[in-house]
């Protein structure tokens, strides 16, 4: 199984950007689906996510800013970002599994911890 997670750039503050998430012996039908970020050094944290039953949940910072989204007849999905802010800078991760996930924040690295599967992530940067 693979992720690839595309899309990440600089924009300036308040500007949007759309990430992609596409996949390699996955299936998103009835799948777990995050998106995660890091600043080196800092928290790996869930963003967004799509449950198996399909409710979607936001990190209070992004909150009528990101839209999560799932094509399921392309196998992809996207994270559609508005009003970037300086806060928002960071590598951001697609990660999915076939079993329910409740992984919210790690200390650690992302990709290595509470989902089976993870991308490699894609660098998001905001200049102001």
């Amino acid at each position: 199984v693979q992720l690839f997670e595309s899309g990440g750039c600089s924009v300036q503050a308040g500007g949007s950007l759309t990430l992609s998430c596409t996949t390699s012996g996955f299936t998103f039908d009835y799948a777990y689906i995050g998106w995660y970020r890091q600043v080196p050094g800092h928290y790996c944290d869930l963003v967004s996510s799509i449950s198996r039953t399909g409710i979607f949940h936001y990190a209070d910072s992004v909150k009528g800013r990101f839209t999560n989204s799932a094509d399921n007849a392309k196998n992809t999905v996207f994270l559609q970002m508005n009003r970037l802010t300086p806060e928002d800078p960071a590598v951001y991760y697609c990660a999915a599994d076939y079993q329910t996930v409740s992984f919210i924040r790690s200390l650690g690295r992302c990709g290595y911890y509470g989902v089976d599967h993870w991308g490699k992530g894609t660098q998001v940067t905001v200049s102001n």
